[in-house]
């Protein structure tokens, strides 16, 4: 007799082995003849869309969504940090303080000329007392009379591509010719900042692989809850030389087709909510509100990265679900054997 049968209907016509009643032989009792509802007309093993499996793929389709909108939430920050780290890489500033019975202007000259010398620097571009007055006015308001105020001057300098410049030197010609003038590399700046990005990822990576855990213990309890509920179609099975391999077979072909519905609907669902997002934030992008997105998150968009990261979940979770499901079939048939 093969061990994977596709239908028990050719078995119970009443013959049975020699030797043995058919009371005897007919699992749960039944019967001669009668097989359980779900197996008649060439019903599946394992309904799909039975109630049961509807309320599974829901949960899977919202598990999915978050997990995805958390790797894309992960990829935005980085690719947002690295454009920030990359930006900063490029420019150093020196702030020039004004020093008694010296000219400002005079001083941010000289300092400026230091750093045009200096190889590496592409450029070095001077603040004017108004511009560097227009940078209080964020903390300080506007209208106020900065004329009594020792205001620093500050001059932005950029760098040469792939060129890293002698910090050490610049600092010690600009001690030696301009005094209170500072030299700031942003070093600090852009450490806390990739410290800040990693955490945030890190984090992002736990609650995705804490969100597909969640997802196996729903696919666990489901499927345990359909072996209990066909726990008659199981014997009937076994009477007809069905092993638990065919069976396990059966569910994890199942539970992979309603793993894979529900991780779609999730995974498509934050790919349209993130395509919704990054739309709205280009429509803003004229507002003040939209610069301050621009700002922090870019364009606001994944990439064809975080895009592939998404579809890559929900395969992940559609996975889990078969993988999961073939598990816990053969643990039960073992218990209950």
């Amino acid at each position: 007799m093969s061990d994977s049968p596709r239908s028990p209907s050719a078995h119970s016509n009443g013959s049975h082995p020699k030797g043995a009643s058919a009371k005897a032989t007919q699992p749960g009792g039944r019967e001669p003849g009668r097989l359980p509802a779900s197996l008649r007309r060439n019903a599946p093993l394992v309904p799909v869309d039975s109630a049961g499996g509807r309320a599974l793929a829901a949960v899977i389709a919202i598990l999915t969504f978050l997990a995805a909108l958390c790797a894309g939430g992960a990829e935005l920050v980085a690719t947002s940090s690295s454009q920030w780290r990359s930006d900063v890489a490029r420019e150093v500033t020196i702030q020039v303080r004004p020093q008694t019975g010296r000219s400002i202007d005079a001083d941010v000259d000289r300092a400026a000329s230091l750093a045009r010398q200096t190889p590496g620097i592409e450029s070095a571009q001077a603040f004017t007392k108004a511009e560097s007055e227009r940078l209080l006015e964020p903390w300080l308001g506007t209208g106020l009379d900065f004329g009594d105020l020792p205001v620093p001057r500050l001059i932005v300098v950029k760098l040469q591509p792939d060129v890293k410049p002698d910090f050490g030197a610049l600092r010690q010609a600009l001690s030696a010719g301009v005094p209170g003038a500072t030299l700031d590399d942003h070093a600090l700046w852009a450490s806390r900042l990739s410290t800040m990005a990693n955490t945030i990822i890190g984090i992002g990576v736990v609650l995705v692989v804490l969100v597909l855990v969640a997802a196996g213990l729903a696919v666990t309890f489901a499927t345990r809850g359909a072996m209990a509920g066909n726990r008659e179609v199981v014997d009937v099975l076994h009477f007809v030389g069905a092993n638990d391999d065919y069976i396990a077979r059966e569910f994890q072909r199942r539970f992979f087709r309603l793993g894979l519905r529900g991780s779609a609907m999730g995974a498509g669902a934050a790919l349209a909510l993130t395509i919704l997002l990054g739309a709205l934030a280009g429509s803003w992008r004229a507002s003040p509100a939209g610069d301050q997105i621009e700002a922090l998150f870019g364009s606001f968009g994944i990439g064809w990265r975080g895009y592939g990261i998404v579809v890559f979940i929900a395969l992940i979770v559609a996975l889990i679900t078969a993988l999961v499901s073939r598990l816990t079939v053969r643990r039960f048939l073992n218990e209950t054997g």
